[in-house]
């Protein structure tokens, strides 16, 4: 992690992890997905019901596993320092 980072990490961190997950997770990973898998390329056993609900939760999870790594790298630079 670069210093610049560093300082982008803190500021954002300071907004809180729900909002991040909610952002970068929900807002521009899962709704994207949704709309792409659920009416570009539609599976045919999901109703857009369940397809909403999928990708939210998986738009979640990845929110989530990129604020734990940023945290990760975001101490071990701390710890240098």
């Amino acid at each position: 992690m670069r210093a610049s980072e560093f300082q982008r990490w803190t500021k954002i961190r300071k907004q809180g992890m729900l909002r991040f997950v909610m952002r970068s997770g929900v807002v521009f990973y899962g709704i994207p997905m949704f709309v792409i898998m659920t009416y570009l390329i539609p599976h045919p056993r999901l109703s857009t019901g369940q397809s909403a609900l999928l990708w939210l939760v998986a738009g979640a999870c990845y929110g989530a596993a990129l604020w734990l790594v940023q945290e990760r790298r975001y101490h071990r630079m701390a710890g240098r320092s």
